[in-house]
Parts: C-alpha cells; structure tokens; sequence
C-alpha cells in the first residue's frame, strides 16, 4: 500500500514537472516537387497533396505520443520547379528552425540539397528517388531513404516469378532514361533469381497525345504487332517508369501471357489495397483526414516523420545528429503495418522494407517470397547487399 501511495506521488510529480516544462519541439520541412507526373489512366493522376499528406498523418501519431512525453512536431511544405536548384528553400527552411527535411525530389536536386545542408548538420529523408546511385555511388551520411530502390523493387517482383516458376521474361523497355535503369534493376534480378530474359524490345517514346478519340483502336491493332515474333516466353515484363506504354499491355499482347513491372503486377512500398498487419487501421484514418487513398509516396512520406517522432520517443532529444545516430544503430526499428519491424541498413542507410505486388485492385503478393534466405535478414535479399555496395558513407 505504502509502494503505491509513493509510485502515484512519483507519478503526479513527474507529469507536473512535465507540464511546467518547456515541449521539445522538433521542426520538420516536407520539400516536393512543384510539377505532377503525367500519367496513361486519370485513376492514377497524383493528387495535389500527394507525400505530403502521409507526413501530416504521421505528425499527429508523433504529437499524440509527444503529448505524454512533452514533445510537440511541426511540418513546414515547399515546392521546387524540377531543374531548379533547391539550396534557397532548404537554407530558410533552415533559417526557421528546421532540421530535419523529408524530400521529394529528382538524385540531383537531393544531392545538391543535402550537400547545401551538410554544414548545418541538416538531415534528410528520400522520400520520393528510388535511383540505386543514392544508395551506393552517391550515397550522403546525411540522407535516410525510405523510398525502396530500384534494385528492391525488381528484386521483389523477380522473386514471385521465380516462385511461380515463370522463368522466361519478355522485357519490354522504354526509351527514357529512368526506364533504361529499371530494365537494369529488372536484368540483374533476373540474374540474381534464376530467370532468363529471352528477348528485350524498346519501345520509342515518339510523343503526340496519350488520349485521343482514336487512341484505343490504334493501341489494340498496334501492341500485338509490336509483340508479335517474340521467342517463347512466360510473362512479360515493363520497364516503362515515364508512363508512355506499360499500361496498354495488359489484355493487349498477342500472346495470352501475364504482365508485370510498371503494370499488370506492379511492385510497391504501399498500395491503397494494402489491409494485412494492421494497415486498413491507418488506411481508414488517413481517408477520413484526406478524402482519398494513401498512396505510395504518403507511405514513404509517413514512414520518415514517424522514424523521427521514434527516434525523439526514444532518447528524448531534438538535437538531429543524436537522432541520427540512434536512427542508425542496432535499438531502432519503426513498425510500418508491414508484417515485421522495418530498420536501416548501416552501410547506405536504405530503410529495410518488404515489397508489396499489387494487381490495382489487390495484393497479390509480399516480397521477400519464403525460401529466399538470408545469413542476417531476409530483407536483405532485396536490393543491394553488404557485399555489394559501392557506398562509403560521407
């Protein structure tokens, strides 16, 4: 009895002491892209609020606990013109207080704005790049990534068609440069797992409208006859990231075969289909906040600002350097409505995650696929291992 009276007097003095107390308070910049990516279906056109929306969400989780711990989080938006350099809006995000920054911007424009923050002692969170070179190459002491990479995202597709012992892939691949590294992604996967690429076609990006009053009688005449004469093969496989024709393959090839990649069966970080682990919780919260699906940028968006409020939970600081060193150490895990606790890989500071496959209407699939072991985490066998690296962080 004694025990309790003295544990509930500990108790209150503490919550007054917190209450007299001045809130740690940890300012967070959301920094976007200004222009939206066009897109083959209207279904997939990117709201305005797209990424940004996803931090908001993980902001009132972070202020709902900093609320026992008297911590409070703030979000500040910009948006940058693509081409442009964003060293000004990071410097007087910066000049108000902000430390931290989540970023939605093309490799160049984030390596040139954790580059301008470095003396600062900024950190930054990729939200949006999913280029390897970040990871590896280019890779920044200073920037996080919760975005997946290339390599991760067909790592995991590859995965499932060798689970489902289609081994022969038909790549079809874009003319952009983006999509020339997905086919990259995807040859090395296939390398990886087993499959075999029997043939790759380009697809030339020759412009004129995407939407026309004739458009579907010509791609139904057009598709099978850029397909036809393809060696035999079990799926076919895009790498079409700039949307030019991925989209019009499903139902369209002249052979009755699959589609996977950029449509059909698309590997994803987030799908708004994704309802296992606890997800249809955060999925019905951020539609009632937003009106509209989470998609995989929020996700990625969210993952960052809750990896921050984790961090701040744990060690009660808003000092951004000993957030980053916890973040990086082995005591820190983010539960992310994925089936298990997501962590930093140490050598390129890449957010481990599992892969989603989703059909636009369901998930047909979560990537690592069992049996494809690892020595240390079987998330590691997706995307670029220890071994493999070319980052040294800097």
């Amino acid at each position: 009895m004694i025990r309790a009276v003295i544990f509930g007097g500990l108790i209150l003095l503490l919550t007054a002491m917190l209450a007299r107390a001045e809130p740690l308070t940890i300012k967070i910049g959301y920094v976007g892209r200004a222009e939206k990516k066009a897109t083959i279906s209207l279904l997939d056109y990117p709201p305005d609020n797209d990424g940004v929306a996803g931090a908001r969400l993980a902001l009132e989780d972070n202020n709902t606990t900093g609320k026992f711990l008297n911590q409070r989080f703030s979000l500040e938006e910009a948006r940058v013109k693509a081409g442009t350099d964003p060293t000004d809006v990071i410097l007087r995000l910066a000049d108000h207080g902000i430390s931290f920054f989540i970023v939605d911007l093309p490799a160049d424009m984030l390596l040139k704005a954790a580059d301008a923050g470095r003396a600062r002692g900024l950190v930054f969170f990729n939200a949006g790049a999913i280029d390897d070179r970040l990871r590896e190459e280019d890779c920044r002491a200073d920037v996080i990534h919760t975005a997946p990479t290339r390599s991760m995202l067909a790592d995991g597709l590859a995965q499932y068609l060798v689970f489902k012992r289609w081994l022969r892939w038909l790549l079809v691949v874009g003319s952009h440069d983006a999509d020339k590294l997905y086919a990259e992604a995807l040859r090395r996967a296939a390398s990886r797992f087993g499959a075999k690429i029997v043939e790759q076609r380009v697809f030339e990006d020759t412009g004129g409208a995407r939407r026309t009053d004739s458009g579907l009688a010509q791609i139904q005449r057009q598709i099978p006859l850029f397909l036809q004469g393809a060696p035999a093969h079990d799926v076919v496989v895009a790498a079409d990231e700039n949307e030019v024709f991925a989209a019009y393959l499903p139902y369209r090839t002249r052979d009755p075969r699959p589609v996977a990649g950029s449509a059909g069966l698309v590997p994803k970080s987030w799908d708004a289909a994704h309802d296992q682990w606890g997800a249809n919780q955060l999925q019905n919260r951020f539609t009632q906040m937003f009106s509209r699906r989470m998609t995989a940028l929020d996700m990625q968006a969210w993952s960052a600002a809750r990896m921050i409020g984790e961090a701040a939970a744990r060690i009660n600081s808003a000092d951004p350097q000993a957030l980053l060193a916890y973040m990086k150490g082995p005591d820190f895990g983010l539960a992310a409505f994925k089936g298990q606790k997501l962590t930093l890989r140490d050598w390129n500071l890449q957010l481990r995650q599992p892969i989603l496959l989703a059909d636009g209407r369901t998930i047909v699939s979560v990537s690592p696929q069992e049996g494809f072991l690892h020595q240390f985490s079987e998330l590691d066998t997706l995307g670029i291992d220890r071994p493999e690296t070319k980052c040294r962080l800097k």
